[in-house]
């Protein structure tokens, strides 16, 4: 997927479970713009992530193997708390 395809992201965003959309769809918002295009691509490759795994990363239910997935779900966990919640 192309980091700059905001809307096939956007797409991906929505996991149909509210408890990640609730994560995922305000960090996209809010934050996505304001990324690297390095982090643009870990965020576009965490989508890509089985929903029950993101659910117990984000969750603090267990980590991603992979570093920069890591990284990206402490990023998204950070920011979110930061922001504080939000309307979707």
């Amino acid at each position: 997927m192309d980091i700059n395809d905001k809307s096939r992201i956007q797409w991906a965003c929505r996991r149909g479970m509210l408890e990640l959309d609730v994560a995922i769809m305000p960090f996209f918002k809010f934050e996505y713009e304001t990324l690297s295009d390095t982090d643009k691509q870990v965020f576009v490759d965490l989508l890509k992530s089985d929903d029950p795994d993101l659910f117990n990363w984000l969750m603090n239910h267990g980590e991603p193997k992979d570093p920069e997935l890591k990284r990206m779900v402490n990023l998204i966990q950070q920011r979110n708390h930061a922001r504080g919640p939000v309307a979707m």
